[in-house]
């Protein structure tokens, strides 16, 4: 049975699973707060959905084959760009909070790390 090895991950990995899990913890914690005042609201769900996301990305850096991180890396960058654009647009004009600027920050950052990691592992 043949084996592949995993290339070793190098700090611009690291730096994106660092970048993920804030922004994953983040939409965690806004989950949580959105469900204890209103269980039935879908916007809860949606940020604990958005949370589990990132850690499946993460995860799959981490542990998974080079052909699942390089999935999660290329999957990464849609989903991480689609939550910048649904933030502005769901919380137009009112969009400079202190969380919300610190995240999408966070995320931006983690956009440009999953494209030049994407470039280097084509």
């Amino acid at each position: 049975m043949a084996t592949t090895t995993r290339p070793e991950l190098t700090r611009l990995h690291y730096l994106g699973v660092v970048l993920a899990a804030i922004t994953g913890l983040v939409h965690l914690v806004l989950g949580a707060v959105v469900l204890s005042s209103n269980p039935a609201d879908p916007l809860a769900l949606s940020f604990v959905g958005a949370a589990a996301g990132f850690a499946g990305g993460i995860v799959a850096v981490l542990r998974g084959s080079e052909r699942a991180r390089t999935l999660a890396i290329l999957l990464g960058i849609p989903f991480t760009a689609g939550q910048i654009l649904l933030y502005v647009v769901l919380n137009w004009p009112d969009i400079f909070t202190v969380v919300g600027v610190v995240d999408k920050l966070v995320q931006l950052a983690l956009v440009v790390v999953l494209v030049v990691l994407y470039q280097r592992e084509r």
